[in-house]
């Protein structure tokens, strides 16, 4: 029997130990809390954040640090609190169930469930006291209960609908679909649509960075060549880069904008968009040359080894938005103060940035650029760099957001993958082994040979979620590319081996995002749909695709397509939700691969991968007279490892040898 006090204090999320001195009777998600709900017969307040969420913050401090608040919360409910970041599976259950009550989906998710931990109503913020058209939370809790008591039967039927639509959207077995490059198309030319042509994103506000519909353009850019699609991504990063979504004094990109123009940011900071950006950022600079995304890349890693790194070399999850209780706070700056900073280089700063300070936004000025000083920045980086140091320096004594410490595999799977792209393609062997030891933490952090969801110092959360498994994959790909250590591969393999064993539904045809033997979950979902980052199911194509190429396995490649074809299956309604599974099949329908042999101590050919990065394409790099069975051929085929030559493949079919390095240039970037 759980104690009737906060029960949150010693969990493995700052999130939930944010929660911990509430008056309110909080219990983290476990088959414990469900099952009190069963025996009390009462009814679960389940609240669903996040430690960088700002409206999150607003509702604790205004109702869950609220004695009066607390003792109708504690006397009504069953109060379970849950880190979305930690639970992921959680959080797309109940906000799938939103959803489908008709309601706007976000943060802080607030749902009442049935003992048994089926939803029946809910929503987001609520205020304490009745505003923004919205009722009181005290009132919201008492019409609750009244309609529990006094509805019970009618409650639990509708209840049980809702719960099997939910199990039905996430949870369906469909027959295999088909894979065609047309899929790809129809949806790059529906969200080409949506691009706002001056300012770049999608039309209107909030804008996010979307890095699922950005990887949809460019893959389609890839196979087309329709320079529309390249050039709506190019804008959307340039805007996003100039913008105030962007930290000009620190590095790094926040979650989203709140207007149309990048201008004013959500200020939290996330890993997850990080990583992608890194990663498109390159692809960006290697087919452009502009400068200023390769920058952008420096500063952004920069910032992340600053303050984002955790002893083990891992990466913390976020930066919180707020701090002193404002939002933004850290990160702005007025004119004063600018100017006291930097003296008489206060003009020189001006040449390069603007601030600005819109009617909708209560706090101090924003730092942004017009595409004039961003430009111009670029050009004289040096005197940028100098004035931007002198004002982190100062910033550096401000009191700072909260950071969320705790390491998701996931995520960092995402940034190890980026790090040892951009590596590759800048010739930074630096980033490469940052990614590395990050990797090597993870791996070290594993038990009975499954990995963990999340790490905070010696706490782990087990198990992992076939997201995590399928983003370590990508990651050792990625970092066999770069490092040609074969031991990578034998990784994934292992991780692999693990999805088989504990996420595969019974036809082997596909993945649940929460282990077999997970006892806490209402129901398994597939992990079908795109949040911030592509869905669990594309990452695991995605994986299943490039390790089949790393390792020459004919057999792992068809069982690629066959998962791929099924998950083909599950979207055809929805593809706008999971471009990540489209984007996913088109790497399944052309996979492509390079195979480089030449003598490491005089190296001509491997440069021209390096700086011609592909998502499509795995490359392997041999020296002259290895191990030719690292280097299989479709068809079993063996290159010739007496001879330097570029082997490149795409599906079954490969082009002659190539020896020179400008036809390989050629070869690359035909498209």
């Amino acid at each position: 029997m759980l104690q009737p006090k906060n029960l949150l204090q010693e969990e493995g999320s700052p999130y939930l130990r944010q929660h911990g001195d509430n008056p309110v009777h909080w219990r983290p998600w476990s088959s414990a809390a469900l099952a009190e709900a069963v025996r009390l017969d009462r009814p679960i307040l389940l609240s669903v954040g996040y430690a960088a969420c700002h409206w999150c913050h607003v509702m604790a401090h205004e109702s869950f640090e609220n004695d009066e608040v607390a003792e109708v919360m504690n006397r009504l409910f069953v109060n379970i609190k849950v880190d979305r970041e930690e639970r992921p599976d959680i959080d797309q259950i109940y906000m799938a169930a939103l959803a489908s009550m008709g309601e706007q989906g976000g943060w802080p998710l607030t749902m009442f469930l049935t003992p048994d931990a089926k939803p029946f109503w809910g929503g987001t913020y609520f205020p304490r006291e009745p505003r923004y058209g919205r009722p009181g939370f005290i009132q919201v809790l008492n019409a609750v209960d009244a309609a529990w008591r006094g509805k019970r039967a009618s409650i639990l039927q509708s209840a049980t609908e809702l719960s099997r639509h939910v199990g039905q959207r996430l949870g369906n077995t469909a027959p295999a679909g088909e894979i065609s490059p047309q899929a790809l198309e129809t949806l790059a030319q529906g969200i080409n649509g949506m691009i706002d042509r001056e300012l770049g994103g999608l039309r209107g506000a909030p804008k996010f960075p979307n890095a699922p519909f950005m990887q949809t353009l460019w893959l389609s850019w890839l196979k087309s060549g329709d320079q529309d699609r390249r050039g709506a991504v190019i804008k959307s990063l340039e805007h996003m880069l100039s913008g105030g979504i962007y930290d000009h004094v620190g590095g790094g990109l926040a979650r989203y904008s709140t207007d149309a123009h990048w201008l004013v940011p959500h200020f939290e900071k996330m890993l997850y968009d990080n990583a992608q950006l890194i990663r498109q950022l390159n692809w960006a600079y290697a087919t452009t040359g502009k400068d200023l995304f390769r920058i952008r890349i420096e500063d952004v890693v920069d910032w992340l080894l600053r303050e984002m790194r955790l002893p083990m070399g891992t990466f913390a999850s976020s930066l919180d938005a707020d701090s002193e209780g404002e939002e933004g706070l850290f990160y702005t700056w007025t004119r004063t103060g600018i100017e006291t900073v930097l003296g008489d280089d206060s003009p020189s700063f001006f040449k390069y940035f603007t601030i600005t300070k819109p009617q909708s936004w209560e706090g101090d000025p924003i730092i942004h650029q017009t595409s004039g000083q961003a430009e111009k920045s670029v050009e004289d980086r040096q005197v940028v760099a100098g004035l931007t140091s002198r004002l982190l320096v100062e910033r550096e004594k401000r009191i700072r957001p909260g950071r969320d410490d705790k390491a998701l595999t996931d995520w960092n799977g995402l940034l190890i993958t980026a790090l040892a792209e951009t590596g590759r393609s800048l010739g930074r062997r630096d980033w490469i082994d940052v990614g590395a030891k990050a990797f090597s933490a993870i791996v070290a952090s594993a038990e009975n040979g499954r990995l963990p969801h999340s790490s905070l110092g010696d706490k782990r959360l087990y198990p992992a979620l076939s997201s995590d498994y399928a983003a370590m994959i990508n990651a050792a790909v990625a970092l066999f590319e770069a490092t040609g250590d074969g031991s990578y591969v034998n990784h994934a393999s292992s991780f692999l081996d693990a999805l088989d064993s504990w996420h595969a539904d019974t036809d082997k045809t596909g993945y649940f995002l929460t282990a077999s033997d997970s006892a806490d979950v209402p129901l398994r979902i597939r992990g079908d749909v795109d949040e911030a980052i592509p869905s669990a199911t594309s990452q695991i194509i995605e994986a299943m695709v490039r390790l089949a190429s790393a390792a020459g396995d004919i057999e792992m490649q068809e069982r690629a397509w066959s998962v791929a074809a099924h998950a083909a299956g599950r979207i055809q309604s929805q593809q706008f939700g999971q471009a990540g599974i489209v984007n996913a099949c088109a790497l399944a329908l052309e996979p492509s691969k390079l195979i480089v042999i030449e003598d490491p101590a005089r190296p001509t050919l491997v440069s021209v991968p390096n700086r011609n990065p592909d998502p499509r394409r795995v490359d392997i790099f041999l020296p002259l007279g290895g191990d030719a069975s690292q280097a299989k051929l479709p068809g079993n085929e063996l290159p010739d490892m007496k001879k330097a030559g570029a082997y490149l493949c795409t599906g079954l079919i490969c082009l002659p040898v190539i020896t020179d390095t400008s036809k390989l240039e050629e070869a690359l970037r035909r498209r």
